[in-house]
């Protein structure tokens, strides 16, 4: 069933009952809509496109902070039979260009928070994009954009029916950017619909759950896992800002019952509790069953800790990629939790393989590339079949990261294929580092780099993020990571900020050309 189909149905079954709330703490502001206004706007802005002359096949980005309108008008670009582009909200205006330039898109919908980027490539796009609508106060419009909210509104909110076939493409995704330039990863209706399907057999979500979304709707991981709770007609609640008191509050007065967490919020919180700016006992949390978390590589000294606080919670690591339609392809189910640190077993209709770099399986417990295959495996990186040659192999997708498989058949990760360093001839997998490192009571975060080296040809540097108030000294940390191996211990300490992208990745080419980039050549 198209997700499109999935909306009707829960706006048929469901229409008077809240469909989304957006909450905005900072303004005092809740807002919401119901199944049968999320369908209406869908509709509106579908039709809207078509009198634009959109037709099946094209591209329509959209550019937008997270809001009550994206996911209406994401649904509405999907309707009419193009392909949405949703974009990241922390692309410079250069990527942002280069983004609309590869998807050919003739269509950009934007929020007011991109006004300025948009001037500054609006010429540069002349001759691609024909329409730009703006989603925001009519007094900031400028001029080159005409408002959505009126276009919509001068249109019925009747669905166009235009032809659409589950195996026709339907979204490009542009991955973060985090090993370099992003490409566009090109997703099917089918691929979005086992999406729904493998997230709610995940997480066994029911019509009276509520979903916390707090990562940015761009992104599949936010998406793909309310589609858990979109397929069974659940309610969400769209958070702006991200606060632990914030998320607190939102969970006690919304009664959520799903939090998808990323590391870092979920570090925010336990300090948060720690330094009592959040007391549990003032909130009504009982209803709270899962908290689970993605996109990177979780400490299990996180979960423990989070497991004294709320020992009741359901939990599940889900590891995903943009190129297999978001988490889930391996994940660690909530009934494994004494696995808590692997990534955990193929999910829902997903194959795995393990192999080596020639492509052979390796022996069990041996580090191997992860290799998956299931009906969320992406069609193609768009325009660009060099690249997708690369990763696709017979319908197996290489993820580039390499794990490993225990005597239990779970799968744990090791590390980016591309982040491993080689020192000495030794493999260093910098996530087992950075797991350990976080298990010091003063380190707040940490990233684990390679730095080049004359005599060993790299060195592995740890940059370290200390708690707030907290002191910490070289020496210090030598002489906790003495328990390591000689040569997994870092070989230099930098104490500085560690930046993560929207969807919590360590941002490491951005540290790379920090600190290798202009560092000289260790004689270690």
């Amino acid at each position: 069933m198209l997700i499109t189909d999935i909306l009707s149905r829960n706006a048929r079954t469901y229409g008077s009952e809240v469909a989304l709330i957006e909450r905005e703490p900072a303004k005092n502001r809740r807002v919401e809509i119901t199944w049968q206004e999320f369908d209406d706007q869908s509709n509106r802005i579908a039709q809207a496109l078509i009198e634009k002359g959109i037709k099946k096949g094209d591209r329509v980005v959209q550019l937008m902070m997270n809001c009550i309108e994206w996911l209406p008008i994401y649904f509405g670009i999907l309707r009419t039979g193009a392909m949405v582009v949703p974009l990241n909200f922390r692309f410079v205006a250069k990527t942002i260009k280069n983004c609309v330039q590869t998807s050919g898109a003739v269509v950009v919908i934007f929020g007011e928070e991109f006004i300025e980027r948009m001037d500054s490539i609006v010429t540069d796009l002349q001759t691609e994009v024909g329409t730009y609508l703006f989603v925001g106060p009519e007094e900031k419009r400028p001029e080159y954009a005409e408002s959505c909210l009126e276009l919509m509104n001068r249109h019925p909110a009747e669905n166009p029916q235009c032809e659409i076939s589950i195996l026709d493409e339907a979204a490009l995704y542009f991955t973060s950017g985090t090993t370099g330039t992003p490409k566009a990863t090109l997703l099917t209706h089918r691929n979005l619909e086992f999406a729904c399907y493998a997230e709610n057999r995940h997480h066994q979500q029911t019509h009276e759950d509520n979903f916390l979304c707090l990562p940015p709707l761009y992104h599949t991981g936010a998406k793909m896992h309310w589609f858990g709770n979109f397929i069974v007609g659940a309610r969400a609640v769209i958070m702006k800002g991200i606060d632990p008191v914030w998320i607190m509050e939102a969970i006690s007065e919304e009664k959520i019952t799903v939090v998808w967490l990323l590391v870092p919020w979920a570090l925010d919180i336990l300090f948060a509790i720690e330094n009592d700016d959040v007391v549990l006992q003032d909130y009504n949390l009982d209803q709270w069953r899962l908290m689970h978390i993605g996109a990177q590589p979780v400490p299990p000294s996180l979960i423990r800790e989070w497991m004294k606080h709320f020992p009741k919670h359901q939990y599940d690591t889900n590891y995903g990629l943009t190129e297999s339609s978001g988490p889930g392809c391996v994940h660690l189910g909530m009934e494994n939790m004494h696995k808590v640190g692997a990534i955990g077993v193929p999910g829902f209709d997903w194959e795995i393989r393990i192999i080596g770099g020639d492509g052979s399986p390796v022996q069990r417990g041996e580090p191997g590339e992860l290799a998956v295959k299931g009906p969320g495996v992406m069609k193609a990186y768009y325009g660009n079949p060099e690249a997708t040659s690369e990763v696709l192999v017979d319908g197996w997708l290489l993820t580039g990261d390499i794990v490993r498989k225990d005597k239990d058949g779970f799968i744990w990760l090791v590390d980016r294929k591309k982040d491993v360093i080689i020192t000495g001839g030794e493999n260093i997998y910098p996530v087992e580092i950075e797991d350990f490192l976080q298990t010091h009571p003063a380190i707040q975060d940490v990233a684990v780099i390679g730095l080049h080296s004359l005599r060993l040809g790299e060195i592995s540097a740890a940059i370290v993020q200390t708690k707030t108030g907290q002191e910490l000294s070289k020496k210090a940390i030598d002489d906790f990571c003495e328990v390591l191996p000689r040569y997994k211990r870092p070989r230099k300490i930098i104490f500085g900020d560690v930046p993560r992208n929207p969807t919590g990745k360590i941002e490491k080419p951005k540290l790379r050309e920090i600190y290798a980039g202009s560092s000289e050549s260790f004689k270690i």
